[in-house]
């Protein structure tokens, strides 16, 4: 008996083992970049960021690294894509089903069918106007998080969901952080006096470009989001609001936009009172909302 015991003890430690060895496998960001996302003076390059997503994708079976096309100077825009391993394997099933519930061309039944089978997609862009340097890194540290943690909320998302991390302006994270970085003094560093635009073309316009798809950039994201995989939340983040600002979300101030669907106003609300509940729970101040927020959902920028 005490044989047996001692088998089993052997069987589960291996067991352990071999799960931490796959954890400690997946390189934290202070491993590449030399610096804890979110220190002081610190930001990254893309051609650092461009290294670290193609380590995630090496390392963990988490992550699958799409090129989605080339930018305005040339370099490769990535997308991301994060969810269980089994997903992964039936990613074109899981495209297929976004793609036949968001052109409703089916019954109200067919419907329900494909979404008890489906997983839900979320997207989650950074970077776009690159001088709000948040927007890049956050694609990084999260990232990470949802590449090594191994707790059961992000396990249980990564069940459920399937995650489109997107960098949206990688020519302007390499000016504006090469611009930033280039003072030995961490005091004398600044984003002031930027030499050119961080789009070769439209500079900060880059999302005024959503609707025309002018720009390489959005063209490669916009055939992701309204052709390829049209997710169901298209989350994209800036560095901007009123001070004291972390997150400025739903619900938007009045007036609302009529032309929209009802439900798709009901349901903006209700992932903005989630998001903010989470943060109240976690004692996070700073989430913007309602008439404390600039934004309304006649803003199509």
């Amino acid at each position: 008996m005490i044989k047996n015991y001692f088998k089993k003890l052997c069987v589960a430690f291996l067991i352990l083992s071999s799960t931490l060895a796959i954890a400690q496998e997946i390189p934290s960001p202070k491993s590449h970049f030399g610096f804890n996302i979110g220190d002081d003076y610190q930001v990254a390059t893309y051609t650092q960021t461009e290294a670290y997503f193609k380590k995630l994708a090496e390392t963990s079976k988490r992550v699958k690294l799409v090129d989605i096309g080339k930018t305005e100077e040339g370099r490769t825009q990535y997308m991301m894509i994060m969810s269980s391993p089994e997903n992964l394997k039936k990613l074109d099933r899981y495209k297929e089903i976004s793609q036949q519930l968001a052109h409703a061309e089916i019954t109200p039944e067919q419907a329900k069918a494909l979404a008890q089978e489906g997983k839900a997609v979320v997207w989650i862009d950074g970077g776009l106007h690159a001088n709000e340097t948040v927007g890049a890194h956050q694609l990084i540290q999260t990232a990470y998080e949802f590449a090594s943690k191994t707790d059961p909320e992000t396990l249980r998302i990564l069940d459920n969901v399937i995650i489109l991390f997107t960098h949206a302006n990688p020519d302007g994270q390499e000016l504006v952080s090469n611009w930033y970085m280039r003072e030995k003094d961490p005091k004398k560093r600044s984003l002031s006096g930027l030499p050119k635009l961080y789009e070769k073309y439209a500079g900060h316009d880059n999302n005024r470009d959503f609707f025309m798809l002018n720009l390489k950039e959005t063209q490669n994201m916009g055939r992701q989001l309204f052709v390829e995989w049209i997710p169901q939340i298209m989350y994209n983040h800036h560095q901007a609001g009123p001070a004291g600002t972390v997150v400025a979300g739903p619900p938007y101030r009045d007036p609302f936009n009529y032309v929209f669907d009802a439900t798709i106003l009901t349901s903006l609300d209700a992932v903005g009172a989630a998001m903010h509940n989470r943060m109240n729970v976690e004692n996070k101040a700073g989430y913007t909302q309602r008439g404390g927020s600039v934004y309304s959902t006649w803003y199509n920028g």
